[in-house]
């Protein structure tokens, strides 16, 4: 995560030693040692690096979590930050381990059927403006009513990374245990993280998140987008 707000331990302030590896565009500092490069797909891009460059231990099972992470971090390879750097250090690690990729992708593709029926009420329920802004509230009761959790819709927010009608759409859950509202956002065009950021949270410039503890910040969060949807249709 690119600021201390958003990451998500306990007491991290205490930590004697932090080492910072991200790809999001730098925010905060958060220890003496800090590496960040935006234009990786992934962490765990990074950190495949990292293991080819300083010869440390790379076993099947190592391999196989690193390859788990730059798929789904990068959707697939289909997000614009995906390089020929990405698809040259995946294709050492498979050559490295003999990695069955195949057999991976239903740890990250394979659903429940109440999931299934979870993302057709998204489907159904989107809000969509007149600019593009798609959005959507979760209540609790709705969580509850499909059997998910508050991540599940976070999870399938890139399912919808193809409508023609929108540029850019967030999904808003509530979080009853810290008493905060997470809003997940993605866009097709225009850049997300400078009105995230204005709101405590931050990303990529095309996918990022907000917490926040205060129902008002969701309504002026929505109105921001909206306008910068109108905006960049002009």
């Amino acid at each position: 995560m690119p600021n201390i707000e958003r990451v998500d331990v306990a007491n991290f302030e205490h930590f004697a030693e932090v080492l910072k590896i991200d790809h999001h565009p730098y925010e905060d500092k958060m220890g003496e040692v800090e590496w960040v490069d935006e234009t990786a797909s992934s962490t765990c891009q990074m950190i495949i690096e990292l293991i080819f460059e300083a010869k440390l231990r790379l076993t099947t099972s190592i391999a196989e979590n690193l390859f788990l992470g730059v798929v789904s971090d990068s959707d697939r390879f289909l997000l614009s930050y995906t390089t020929s750097k990405t698809f040259d250090l995946i294709k050492k690690l498979i050559d490295k381990t003999n990695l069955n990729f195949t057999k991976l992708y239903p740890l990250l593709y394979e659903r429940p059927l109440n999931e299934i029926r979870f993302r057709g009420y998204l489907s159904q329920n989107l809000i969509v403006t007149p600019n593009g802004l798609a959005y959507l509230k979760l209540d609790n009761e709705i969580i509850k009513k499909f059997n998910v959790d508050n991540a599940t819709a976070s999870n399938m927010i890139n399912d919808f990374n193809f409508i023609k009608e929108v540029l850019v759409w967030i999904f808003i859950t509530f979080d009853e245990k810290n008493g905060i509202y997470k809003v997940n956002i993605r866009s097709r065009g225009p850049i997300i993280n400078e009105i995230a950021s204005k709101y405590g949270g931050g990303g990529h410039k095309f996918a990022s998140g907000v917490r926040t503890d205060a129902q008002e910040n969701i309504d002026k969060l929505i109105a921001d987008l909206d306008k910068t949807c109108e905006e960049y249709k002009k």
